[in-house]
């Protein structure tokens, strides 16, 4: 009995009928109520978090701004693969992200933007790799979450809102929308280790993160100098600095 105790204890993936997740890894949120009704208290470690809304830009990057921070101080690669916007990087460094250890990865189409998405999660151990997939099959997001695991990073997927009610292997599933007075409503959809509780707000202001291309054109320079683009599966060592501004969309 006592061999069978320590290996369910030492097994944080396995959940224990209606105790929660204590053995989950995690990084906190940088929000209390969030934090209270995640198993682990925080952002799952080794594990895809899919963060669904209405459309990209709302919003939603604002929750990972502590726990990017923490991850770029630490000294690990904060990666975002395919940005629907203009990254600002004096409002990412004005929130303590640190540009020197920001990387942008700009990719040719979606199976492209998968397979670097992917290949940024194997490259190294611990950090956080960002993407923002619109269609995406349940083995390819199987494929992520156990890239994850293996490499114990931090996985943000950002999807649309018409794939809350599909089947994903992700870890935790979370649906957000603008909620009272200027917050933000948190519908946790899955968290493995736990049943999924009510909806938490936070008062977090669910605004844009992002502005267009015509109102950056000024910011060029500092994008250039201090965000790094290149290829994912390239050697760290070898990225060279690069434009900030994503390609135009092909019709």
């Amino acid at each position: 009995m006592t061999s069978l105790s320590t290996l369910l204890n030492t097994t944080p993936h396995l959940w224990k009928g209606r105790q929660p997740g204590h053995g989950q890894r995690a990084c906190p949120t940088g929000h209390a109520r969030l934090d209270a009704h995640l198993p682990g208290h925080g952002w799952p470690l080794g594990a895809v978090t899919e963060l669904i809304s209405a459309k990209p830009g709302l919003g939603e990057f604002r929750l990972l701004f502590q726990a990017l921070a923490n991850t770029g101080k630490q000294g690990q690669w904060v990666i975002l693969v395919d940005p629907p916007w203009i990254p600002y990087p004096a409002s990412l460094q004005g929130h303590g992200l640190l540009l020197e250890r920001l990387l942008l990865v700009r990719t040719g189409g979606a199976r492209e933007s998968l397979w670097a998405c992917e290949q940024a999660l194997r490259n190294g151990r611990g950090g956080a790799v960002l993407a923002w997939p619109e269609q995406i099959s349940f083995a390819r997001l199987r494929r992520l979450q156990i890239a994850a695991e293996n490499s114990a990073k931090l996985a943000f997927l950002f999807r649309p809102e018409n794939v809350a009610r599909e089947a994903s292997p992700a870890a935790l599933r979370l649906q957000l929308e603008a909620g009272e007075h200027y917050g933000t409503l948190i519908h946790i959809l899955k968290c493995r280790g736990s049943r999924p509780p009510q909806p938490v707000w936070i008062p977090q202001p669910f605004s844009t993160y992002a502005k267009n291309r015509h109102q950056t054109e000024h910011h060029a320079s500092l994008a250039t100098h201090n965000i790094n683009t290149a290829l994912a599966g390239n050697p760290l060592s070898a990225i060279a600095p690069g434009p900030g501004h994503p390609r135009p969309k092909q019709h």
